[in-house]
């Protein structure tokens, strides 16, 4: 077997994404990777192909699961969504309302569409989170009420690189009837009933040879491939966007030396575990009304909504680039044109991407293990969009 090959199945019609997926190895940008479609309900593309683990050569199968980093905030976003249609919590109220406490050092005021909009101005901790706090949920969200955010609520977009997926998970643990975890709601109430393997909190049973390690291209190119105004901030150990990206508790706290990927530790911002063909589920659910989850039309029209952008703009004070968030998710704008206006998804960082479109009825998920540089969106997941944009023209 060449490590190009590539297995698994296209519906009739779709034979340009697998081109394209053939053609993203041939190029050598590509390692290992699966990409998967479901469009009106089908699965229609489910493709992997290349190497698991370039050092023994292992290829890439089936059921290999790969880090997505910060796609992992979607997933989690869908979550908060399930929270929103079981009437758990609403968009527009403040999160001290559900949870008391968060309103200490000026924090009262802030809603919860602030909060997942990256607008909450908590894009970076203070004290010290580590992977012995983040275990802990009880002193993870004694440290979470004791931040005070950088400005007044609403005010700028600053990308709660790492932050956001915590405070979001206390929040579903006070308003789940069962205050279960974010990653327990997500395994029991969404990825388990549509059989999509996804986790945010990989099982401590999960066995290594299942897991690709992720490649990374290096301390150095990866911060040259930020935008030129970001890389002094992410070199400047007082700011917060080192703060937020570098260390508490840093963007690769979730991978592990020994074991590819930490067990049973949940950090819904950039730990999630899965497949392709997983996040293609998720997505595609919520992309054709919902009704296997019984979503309420309500949170599916505010998730199709366009952004309400806060008062100082579209400028991303942590990224230094214009964006478009809302609700847990990134809206479609210039800079990822995902698809129609209605669509939302995320991106991650090296290259993995998922989203909904639910004016065209179609979930999407690429996943890989060679990561990329930079915050736009990666070509091989570009080339792969257009493909199908082309098969549904």
């Amino acid at each position: 077997m060449t490590k190009y090959q590539i297995s698994g199945h296209v519906a009739a019609g779709w034979e340009p994404v697998r081109s394209v997926f053939q053609r993203n190895f041939e190029s050598g940008r590509e390692l290992g990777a699966a990409v998967a479609v479901q469009h009106r309900g089908e699965l229609v593309v489910d493709l992997w192909g290349g190497l698991r683990d370039p050092r023994t050569g292992a290829p890439w199968e089936s059921d290999t699961m790969v880090i997505v980093l910060s796609a992992t905030k979607g997933v989690a976003g869908l979550v908060m969504a399930y929270a929103h249609s079981r009437g758990w919590i609403d968009y527009e109220a403040r999160v001290a309302d559900y949870w008391p406490e968060f309103a200490r050092n000026g924090k009262a005021e802030i809603t919860v569409r602030q909060l997942l909009s990256h607008q909450a101005g908590l894009h970076a901790f203070h004290q010290k989170v580590d992977r012995e706090v983040i275990a802990d949920f009880d002193r993870l969200a004694r440290i979470m009420e004791a931040e005070r955010p950088e400005w007044p609520p609403g005010q700028h977009y600053a990308y709660h690189i790492m932050s956001l997926g915590f405070y979001e998970g206390e929040l579903i643990r006070r308003v789940d009837p069962r205050h279960r975890t974010l990653g327990r709601v997500l395994q029991e109430d969404l990825a388990g009933p549509l059989g999509a393997e996804f986790y945010i909190r990989l099982p401590p049973d999960t066995p290594d040879d299942r897991l690709a390690p992720i490649q990374t291209p290096g301390i150095v190119a990866s911060i040259l491939g930020l935008p030129v105004a970001m890389i002094p901030k992410v070199l400047n150990p007082w700011s917060h966007v080192f703060r937020s990206t570098m260390v508490n508790p840093g963007t690769m706290i979730a991978v592990d030396r020994d074991t590819v990927y930490a067990r049973d530790l949940e950090v819904p911002s950039g730990g999630g575990v899965g497949t392709a063909r997983a996040l293609a589920k998720l997505y595609g659910e919520f992309a054709t009304g919902g009704k296997k989850l019984g979503i309420r039309r309500e949170t599916l029209e505010a998730l199709k909504a366009p952004a309400i952008p806060p008062k100082g703009g579209t400028k991303d004070m942590c990224l230094t680039t214009e964006i478009s968030y809302s609700l847990g998710f990134m809206k479609p704008f210039y800079g990822l044109p995902i698809g129609s206006p209605s669509a939302f998804g995320t991106p991650g960082a090296g290259g993995s991407m998922a989203f909904a479109d639910p004016e065209i009825e179609l979930g999407y998920g690429y996943v890989m293990n060679r990561m990329g540089t930079g915050v736009e969106p990666d070509p091989r997941d570009v080339a792969l969009r257009k493909a199908i944009a082309a098969v549904l023209a």
